[in-house]
């Protein structure tokens, strides 16, 4: 499906803004990335804009990147894919019940209708009926995925505890969002107000706002269901330790200044006048919790680290991810030259990926993506977390030919 993430439309007002960079000069972080950044600083109302060493360009603005704002809110800054995150899970696998080259020929059909009973699922979530609610529970396309994972080492054993995670337990985490809702709500708030910011009181922005919620619950138990799905085609269960939402729009519901901000709320409990703080991630990690888990490629380890620093300084973000070192196209022109197919559907650590859609293989190559130690190690430096554990990839599953 082709999304809809249009330029955003620019009101300058530069002397307001804070802009802040956590990303040393070994990130690859190119000059459109950082123009695309720096334009949306200069929106009207911003007053805090943090990239993160992920910061890459993106289609209407920078992805990898938080913005707080005061008197507006821009639908344009998140995008099309409303409440998009990743969810880590438990399952009752442990790892002397590995069977690598099995499990890749398990037909998980994650890019295939759920064929459950899908009201059920609705009404456990608390969700609203949509008209795609038949897109529940499958991965969609792009840089989504469900990914079985091994704990690779602890850093520190008491916070890793707190997870409630053995060393020997298999993990799950899901990458994705809400699919088409997402879009249409979008398309819905462009048709009347253009690429346009609202004032947070107005019925426009919170006619997109409950939309958005709604989203956002949709969008978690997408991931729910895709790991439930995931963990029963390997005959275990799945059990949700984290989910962090990195599209979104959040209020901030205590105070009128970064200093004094000390926490996020749904729009129903706190729609404020245009005196009202709001946090806008593009491709940045909501921090609402003890933990975040930040993946790398396919072909790297992804990293749960705890936020030490004082959140208000990096607007309650982290980075999501590697983040992209070539575009889709680029990806596809230099793993072409480089690689075959076979290369690719088995990485460099040994794991296993199931992708059978040969220009989507190609296009999310772990070459095609930064390296995500230098993304740790950069966020580290800068005080904001520190590392509790790492986990190796062992099976990514994308997804399947489509059938005829």
């Amino acid at each position: 499906m082709k999304t809809l993430d249009p330029p955003i439309h620019q009101s300058i007002n530069p002397s307001t803004a804070r802009v802040r960079l956590f990303a040393s000069s070994k990130s690859w972080i190119g000059g459109e990335a950082l123009r695309q950044f720096h334009a949306t600083a200069q929106l009207e109302g911003v007053r805090l804009a943090v990239g993160f060493p992920d910061l890459h360009p993106g289609k209407g603005g920078a992805v990898g990147a938080a913005f707080v704002t005061e008197g507006a809110i821009y639908p344009c800054l998140i995008g099309s894919d409303i409440g998009c995150g990743m969810a880590l899970f438990k399952t009752d696998l442990v790892q002397r019940e590995i069977k690598l080259d099995r499990w890749a020929e398990l037909p998980f059909g994650l890019e295939n209708p759920w064929h459950g009973d899908m009201n059920e699922i609705i009404a456990l979530a608390g969700l609203e009926t949509t008209a795609f609610d038949s897109a529940l529970g499958t991965v969609g396309g792009g840089n989504h995925f469900a990914e079985l994972q091994k704990v690779e080492e602890i850093s520190d054993a008491a916070e890793f505890k707190r997870l409630g995670l053995c060393k020997q337990q298999l993990a799950v985490l899901v990458h994705s969002g809400s699919r088409g809702l997402g879009e249409s709500i979008l398309r819905g708030y462009l048709a009347e107000h253009k690429t346009s910011g609202s004032e947070p009181d107005s019925l426009a922005a919170l006619t997109y706002l409950q939309a958005h919620d709604e989203a956002l619950s949709w969008a978690k138990a997408n991931r729910w269901l895709i790991a439930r799905r995931f963990a029963e085609t390997l005959g275990a269960e799945a059990e949700c330790l984290w989910d962090g939402c990195h599209n979104s729009i959040a209020l901030a519901v205590e105070g009128n200044s970064l200093s004094s901000f000390g926490g996020e709320g749904r729009v129903e409990d706190a729609v404020r006048s245009r005196t009202s703080l709001w946090i806008h991630r593009k491709g940045a990690v909501a921090v609402d919790g003890d933990f975040v888990l930040i993946p790398g490629s396919r072909g790297a380890l992804s990293y749960l680290v705890k936020p030490i620093a004082d959140l208000a300084a990096h607007a309650w973000s982290l980075a999501h991810g590697a983040g992209r070192k070539w575009s889709r196209t680029e990806a596809r022109q230099r793993m072409r030259e480089r690689f075959d197919v076979q290369e690719l559907v088995r990485t460099g650590l040994g794991s296993r990926v199931v992708c059978e859609d040969r220009a989507l293989l190609y296009e999310e190559a772990p070459g095609a993506y930064k390296n995500i130690e230098t993304v740790i190690q950069d966020l580290v430096d800068s005080g904001l977390i520190s590392v509790i554990a790492t986990f190796r990839p062992l099976l990514t599953y994308k997804t399947r030919k489509a059938k005829r």
